[in-house]
């Protein structure tokens, strides 16, 4: 089942093909237009002798579905991925966001990041199985869906409600895990377990109409910005999740001398306080580790008033609010009423549950492995992701899903900084490191082989 390095050049080269002709396509959502990059992979996967399908939640919205068929001696495994991006501002871009050039031995262009660059490694992990015959066990389902960047309705969630048995699987592999981490020169691949879950509500202040030429004390505005200020400055209480326990033990465990204490610090709430009032641990790890033992509540967007000398009688503020798992709404406003006082109405308009997957099964251990084995000097420790993916929508399916696109990063690169950025782009060297990994996962768990170096 192994390839040649010859063989494994080529198909990286084939990848960052796919790549280039993925950003070709443009998916900005809104409005979508999936379609057309849903079309593009469908069409490369027949032409290799599949039968993928084409379903469209609405025009133009096009969720492309293949399966590998295995013996079903074993549950299937779900590859899931999207094909919708952000907006761009290309102005401020050096180069084209969907020309797909390759500048400086990387791919630049809007989904680079997020994800078409992992579309384009399962899409190409298929292939490989594919071509190579691999004997299987469980099938492979291969999804690239609509609409994850608004929430996923036109997209993996359609394909749950009216197509669940085309994806459903015993586990998932998604985005957003399996990248490298430098801390105290020491290097840290930080694989997603689980996400925080989001509830975005509404504070509403309500006061006196008036002239405002006559300013008084009950102006609906001032008690706003007020409780705007409080959420702006808000630390909500420590709570130390399992994920969160175990990335910290496991980085900490990779560490010697000051900064292994430093990090064990984060495991008790008084010195974790300390540690973030001082800022004594480097910035990528505290902005990181933070939101994962907090709660978080961010105020996004204001609305009072209809005109410059009417004193409003209400005004609002929208927070975008993260909470940790074994939280829930209640407890999130407990808390937030505790910053902000008395006197205010909250209003949730959207919320989702928080996601933790469990850790020491079978697959997670071979991530874990794989990784290792590719980088033996490095730490593997799970991550809960402060943000939301698509894997929200396979819990209605009881598909656990894993945030594994196994990359390695340049040290001094914050890709990061580049997801939703400008000048988003990728290192082919990041392709062709994840690339063997993503395709020893799958082969080895689809197959029940074993892999040895």
């Amino acid at each position: 089942m192994q390839l040649t390095e010859q063989e494994w050049m080529q198909a990286v080269d084939e990848l960052v093909t796919h790549l280039q002709a993925l950003i070709r396509c443009r998916t900005v959502n809104p409005p979508g237009n999936e379609s057309e990059a849903a079309t593009y992979l469908a069409r490369v996967l027949r032409a290799e002798g599949l039968e993928p399908v084409v379903l469209e939640s609405a025009p133009g919205r096009g969720n492309m579905v293949v399966r590998l068929q295995g013996t079903g001696e074993a549950p299937p495994l779900l590859l899931l991925s999207h094909t919708d991006v952000v907006p761009v501002e290309p102005e401020h871009w050096t180069h084209d966001p969907f020309g797909g050039d390759i500048v400086d031995d990387m791919v630049w262009g809007r989904g680079a990041l997020d994800m078409k660059g992992i579309v384009a490694m399962q899409l190409m992990t298929v292939l490989l199985l594919h071509r190579r015959h691999v004997p299987l066990k469980r099938d492979v389902i291969f999804a690239a869906t609509a609409d994850e960047e608004a929430g996923g309705e036109y997209g993996i969630g359609y394909l749950v409600r009216e197509h669940p048995d085309l994806i459903r699987a015993e586990v998932a592999l998604s985005e957003f895990g399996g990248f490298n981490l430098e801390l105290y020169g020491r290097r840290f691949y930080l694989v997603q377990a689980g996400e925080k879950g989001i509830c975005q509500f509404k504070v509403r202040a309500r006061g006196t109409p008036g002239h405002g030429s006559t300013p008084h004390q009950d102006n609906a505005v001032v008690k706003l910005a007020r409780a705007v200020v409080r959420l702006g400055n808000a630390r909500l209480p420590y709570r130390r999740t399992r994920i969160a326990e175990a990335f910290i033990q496991g980085v900490a465990n990779h560490l010697e001398g000051l900064p292994q204490r430093l990090v064990r610090g984060l495991l008790h709430p008084t010195s974790a306080a300390f540690l973030f009032r001082t800022h004594a641990l480097p910035s990528q790890l505290e902005r990181l580790i933070y939101p994962m033992l907090h709660n978080t509540v961010t105020p996004t967007m204001l609305q009072a008033g209809q005109k410059v000398n009417l004193i409003p009688s209400v005004a609002e503020a929208v927070v975008d609010a993260r909470i940790l798992p074994g939280e829930t709404q209640e407890t999130l406003f407990a808390q937030v009423r505790t910053v902000i006082g008395e006197g205010y109405e909250l209003e949730v308009y959207a919320y989702g549950d928080p996601l933790e997957q469990p850790l020491g099964t079978p697959m997670w251990q071979l991530l874990v492995e794989r990784l290792q084995a590719h980088d033996p000097d490095a730490q593997v420790v799970p991550f809960l992701l402060t943000g939301a993916t698509d894997a929200k929508w396979l819990r209605q399916l009881d598909i656990p899903c894993y945030g594994f696109a196994p990359m390695r990063f340049p040290p001094d690169m914050n890709f990061r900084a580049l997801v939703h950025g400008h000048d988003e782009r990728i290192p082919i060297s990041a392709l062709a490191f994840g690339l063997p990994i993503l395709y020893e996962v799958v082969t080895r768990y689809a197959t029940g082989g074993s892999f040895t170096g």
